[in-house]
């Protein structure tokens, strides 16, 4: 039976380091947070759960002093606290790592990792040491970076560590993670994992956000659930399951996350899109793929591996050499503009800043990538086009929002990830490349998701699945490719491997 940690509850457990009281926020007549009492205890790892749009990340935004509770009280150490900003919650001891890196491209990993604190010398900053700390700093977390490097070379999941980085470089009593390994392979995940242990044993207590259910169960000390804006209640991990917890997030039982195929899939005898020796020199070598209408073929590889510069690069981006062909006929993929009049579809991983435009509405961002089929030659979109398909795309998604012409930056990142989708559904692709598509989007978002990439599978498009969890990628694939330094190394039929045999090969312990 599960047991229900109440705010108050210090019967076995130390004092809360904070406690929240009543937690309400409305922006206008919308109630984001509806009283919301937790307790979050010294030294221990307590994972916030629910779906995107519950009220995690305005809750955890109260708490890092962005927004003011409209009722509610909050303790610290058993006093009352008010956080009017930032820079007053983070000298209380807060600390925030933030899903959506708030880095500078421009400047070096020291200087980022110290922004607004930096080492001063005679009032300007000393250089030298901002780069001695930050080096330390980065050495005694485990993260193989130099401070000097500029942040524009590094990779998503190093700029993911460096972020991390930044926000341990205030000495914090409460460190709040908001989905912290999106970005990292499971080696990088290990680092992270190690540096919450380290926090929680010298007395820190930890707010873990994540969608990732294993991870979830492995690092966690204390479970809370939130729905609809609403705190569900509080569990011990080890004394409750994955699928008890996706029930009370969802509010409905998912006897099965990764839907099934309707009918068995009856591969056709020639290929849609074939790929032969695609080489970009430093980006990757000698692709060689096929895959058949209706067929969804997984990517798998660790961070690095080269995955995501080959999608680029069947979408128009780059000049690699090779072939690639359609249907039998050949292509030569100048640009973007090109792929998709040619029936590729590309959902990028990023979403935010490459696959839509925030300040824009849903119906914008739909019809976005149609503009040019159902647009006049004066440059006018067909409005009727669009009502009707941005109606369709919400129904078919289930796109939550006040209606279609809410800015896309208004929405959670599961609703967004469904937009991204309708642009290209819209334009009825050939073949549909989706790089992470259910990245930082949780279970509910996600099954939706799946539900869509096997109607279309059914309906005839070919699709590419990129994906870091192995357990997805296995899932849903007919056949699964894996890559490694830049290189396809093995294709497995999917219904075989075990996840061992898969990152057997990822890794390199496989070489044959």
């Amino acid at each position: 039976m599960n047991t229900v940690l109440k705010p108050r509850d210090a019967v076995r457990f130390p004092t809360p380091l904070l406690e929240l009281r009543g937690i309400a926020k409305s922006f206008g007549p919308v109630e984001a947070i509806k009283d919301v009492s937790l307790a979050i205890l010294p030294g221990r790892v307590h994972t916030l759960l629910g779906e995107n749009g519950a009220g995690k990340s305005t809750l955890m935004k109260i708490l890092a002093g962005v927004h003011a509770p409209t009722r509610g009280e909050i303790l610290m150490n058993g006093a009352p606290v008010t956080f009017a900003t930032p820079g007053e919650s983070q000298k209380a001891g807060i600390a925030i790592i933030y899903q959506e890196l708030s880095l500078a491209k421009n400047l070096s990993v020291a200087e980022n990792i110290f922004a607004g604190h930096e080492p001063r010398r005679f009032g300007v900053v000393d250089f030298k040491r901002l780069y001695a700390q930050a080096q330390v700093l980065l050495d005694d977390l485990g993260i193989d970076i130099e401070a000097t490097a500029p942040v524009s070379r590094l990779s998503m999941a190093q700029r993911q560590l460096v972020e991390i980085a930044k926000a341990l470089s205030r000495d914090a009593s409460l460190v709040i993670m908001d989905e912290p390994t999106s970005s990292l392979s499971d080696r990088e995940a290990e680092i992270l994992f190690h540096i919450v242990t380290k926090l929680t044993a010298k007395g820190a207590a930890v707010v873990y956000i994540s969608h990732r259910m294993d991870e979830i169960m492995r690092i966690s000390d204390d479970i809370s659930v939130m729905r609809d804006g609403r705190y569900i209640a509080t569990l011990q991990k080890d004394q409750t399951t994955i699928g008890a917890l996706i029930a009370m997030m969802v509010g409905r039982e998912m006897n099965d996350v990764y839907p099934r195929r309707e009918t068995p899939y009856v591969r056709p005898s020639l290929p849609l899109l074939k790929v032969g020796n695609l080489t970009l020199p430093g980006q990757f070598e000698n692709i060689s793929f096929e895959i058949h209408a209706g067929e969804i073929l997984g990517f798998f590889g660790l961070i690095g591996a080269g995955r995501s510069d080959v999608m680029k690069a069947l979408f128009g981006i780059g000049r690699p050499s090779g072939e690639i062909t359609m249907s039998g006929k050949r292509l030569k993929l100048r640009n973007p503009a090109h792929a998709i009049r040619e029936g590729i579809a590309f959902v990028t991983e990023d979403r935010k800043h490459e696959g839509l435009v925030l300040m824009h509405s849903i119906a914008n961002n739909v019809t976005m990538a149609s503009f040019e089929e159902h647009g006049s030659r004066f440059g006018i979109l067909n409005r009727r086009f669009e009502r009707e398909e941005t109606a369709n795309a919400m129904a078919r998604m289930n796109i939550r929002a006040s209606g279609p012409f809410q800015a896309v930056g208004n929405l959670s990142g599961g609703n967004q990830q469904k937009v991204v989708f309708s642009k290209w559904l819209a334009r009825k692709p050939k073949v549909l490349i989706l790089d992470e598509p259910t990245r930082g989007v949780d279970v509910g978002a996600k099954f939706e998701i799946y539900r869509v990439i096997r109607e279309l599978a059914a309906s005839g498009t070919a699709i590419i699945l990129v994906s870091s969890e192995l357990p997805e990628a296995l899932a849903m694939s007919d056949r699964l490719v894996v890559m490694r330094e830049k290189r396809i190394v093995h294709e497995f039929n999917a219904q075989g491997p075990t996840q061992e045999d898969v990152m057997s090969y990822a890794t390199g312990a496989t070489t044959a």
